[in-house]
């Protein structure tokens, strides 16, 4: 695909730092971003998807598929290519690449150069079934690298992949800080599991011994999202990459010089799942030779994604709350209020750690909580707010998830849900059982390692259990839309695995009052005299293995609002722009209350 020339803009812009700057709290804070912005509305507008007319997939009733949804992929595609040319530019401005020593390592700027191939990797659109849809298009820089549409977020949940409008079962997670997750484990010791990459841990990390190069495998061949049908497809389309030699030069002279058969377009234009397929995962006729070499360059693909989610660019560590253990920022009274209640009262601390010790959990007699007190100093300068583990938080089952609706086949013979609303989402516990990607322990100990357990059998007590994310960047925004919270301007996002919740106040409400307010009825079905969210929580869609060290923590609604308030002191872009925070050019939402933010 032919690309503009924006890139020319961006090397002259990036070359001049911003010297406007403002002192707050000690602290000099650059602004604006140096990255340029596409214009509003965005243009020049992607190229034509190549989806067959007549194929479209709409299965939904009223109310689900986002009345908006044709003109906000078309917004959100025309933002990913724009980052995409700015890609192309940095690239091409690199020096030439180098190796030196033995074993041979690429010199100066290698590391940045494989950053580089991540992220034109991210934002190229060929990587999908139909040349519409990137990776990026779930993960955008303004939204924490989630989702970028709110009306998406607001309704259906899973975003439409490649083959409109297929979508999946949950919300895109936040890409910052993925890469610090450590392979998939189970601690005897704590009968838990922790590491891994998803909301389900099926990114085990297991074959590349990195969870998060395995979970930029992942998409490419998801039937709900990119779609294509075949691995080796990613290493069709690089090979007709403009970034081509780039890859090349990092992963081998020749690499993706593979003797694809004749009919591989055609193949890598039918998405995954298609009945002409016969089930088959491999449908590109390749030599036992050629399909290691795709296999390699697949690798390849996951690790040069890897390297740039894991630089600066994505995984910033440049919040307030960074400063803030620099000692160069001073948090507002409410800031440290709601910080003293996270790591306190409220709890949070005890899973989404901040690199200090935490509070006792337990009520009395066992311990002190709620009104226990937080002492410990930094351990940690760089804290992931995560345990790396998995819970069952109750959350009640969000009836607007598209899943439930694709029951029947699309164009192309596939159906991605046939048990409808029979489907329970057991997360964690779907994984270990087989049910979604593959259990690396499903079939029990491994040789050398006497009474090591057998995954599969944690399947039941794993049920319901989802990823603790990192709480970083839960509150990042586009600039023009400052906050998550109606009345607004604000960027509706989704929170949780099923968007249940839709903003931050809603989410440490239902911390701290899930227990107080329970009922035992559907999304929808509280009583008369009862608002949803506010005083009324519908039963959790599994209702074993629930976590109870929160649900009753006796927060008042100014503690709430404060604990909301210390979430967004994790928002990077303080201490330095965060790159391509600038790209949204859609609208901002305003009215409302974030207590029944929908």
């Amino acid at each position: 695909m032919k690309r503009t020339v924006v890139f020319k803009v961006f090397v002259a812009f990036a070359a001049v730092l911003c010297a406007v700057a403002v002192s707050q709290s000690g602290y000099t804070q650059v602004t604006p971003p140096p990255f340029p912005a596409p214009p509003t509305p965005c243009a020049p507008a992607a190229p034509p998807s190549t989806q067959p007319a007549g194929t479209t997939y709409n299965p939904y009733p009223p109310g689900i598929l986002p009345s908006d949804i044709v003109a906000e992929i078309a917004r959100v595609r025309c933002e990913v290519n724009f980052i995409e040319n700015i890609a192309i530019g940095e690239w091409q401005a690199l020096a030439p690449l180098t190796f030196q020593g033995q074993p041979p390592i690429l010199q100066g700027n290698g590391k940045i150069a494989v950053q580089t191939l991540g992220k034109l990797m991210n934002y190229d659109e060929n990587m999908s079934v139909f040349k519409n849809e990137a990776c990026a298009f779930c993960h955008m820089p303004y939204a924490g690298f989630s989702g970028p549409i709110p009306s998406v977020n607001a309704t259906m949940i899973a975003y439409p992949g490649s083959m409109e409008f297929r979508a999946q079962k949950r919300t895109a997670q936040r890409y910052t800080y993925s890469p610090f997750f450590p392979v998939l484990n189970y601690n005897q010791a704590d009968g838990s599991f922790f590491g891994g990459n998803f909301w389900d841990a099926r990114s085990t990390g297991y074959l590349l011994s990195n969870p998060d190069a395995e979970q930029a495998q992942h998409p490419p061949v998801d039937p709900g999202e990119m779609g294509l049908p075949d691995t080796a497809c990613i290493a069709f389309r690089l090979s007709q990459a403009v970034y081509r030699p780039l890859f090349e030069q990092i992963w081998g002279a020749g690499t993706l010089s593979i003797n694809f058969p004749p009919n591989a377009e055609q193949i890598c234009s039918t998405p995954e799942g298609a009945a002409v397929f016969g089930g088959s995962a491999t449908p590109l006729a390749l030599s036992p030779a050629e399909r290691a070499r795709a296999t390699f360059v697949y690798d390849a693909w996951g690790h040069s994604i890897n390297e740039y989610e894991s630089s600066v660019a994505v995984s910033a560590f440049s919040s307030k709350f960074d400063a803030f253990l620099e000692g160069a920022y001073t948090m507002t009274p409410d800031e440290m209020a709601g910080y003293n209640l996270f790591k306190g009262k409220g709890n949070c601390n005890s899973c989404h750690l901040d690199g200090r010790s935490t509070a006792p959990t337990p009520p009395p007699p066992e311990g002190s909580a709620p009104n226990s007190t937080d002492t410990g100093a930094a351990a940690d300068v760089t804290p992931v707010f995560t345990c790396f583990g998995y819970a069952n938080l109750g959350l009640p089952k969000n009836l607007m998830v598209a899943i439930y609706y694709e029951t029947t086949p699309d164009f192309f013979g596939f159906t991605l849900n046939p048990l409808d609303f029979g489907f329970i989402d057991l997360g964690l516990g779907l994984f270990l059982g087989g049910g979604s990607g593959n259990n690396p322990s499903i079939c029990g100990p491994a040789p050398n390692t006497p009474g090591a357990p057998c995954w599969s059998q944690f399947a039941s007590v794993s049920a319901g259990q989802m990823q603790v994310v990192t709480a970083r960047n839960v509150a990042m925004v586009p600039p023009q839309c400052p906050t998550t919270e109606a009345p607004g301007p604000y960027f509706q996002k989704e929170f949780f695995h099923n968007g249940y919740i839709k903003s931050l106040k809603q989410l440490v409400h239902f911390y701290n009052t899930r227990d107080v307010f329970p009922f035992p009825v559907q999304m929808g079905g509280c009583p008369t005299g009862t608002v949803e969210k506010v005083n009324c929580w519908p039963t959790p869609e599994v209702t074993a293995n629930i976590d109870m060290t929160l649900g009753n923590l006796h927060l008042t609604d100014t503690e709430e609002n404060q604990i909301v308030i210390f979430l967004q002191t994790l928002t990077d872009g303080f201490t330095r722009p965060f790159p391509h925070s600038n790209t949204f050019t859609g609208t901002c939402r305003t009215g409302g209350n974030a207590s029944t933010q929908q």
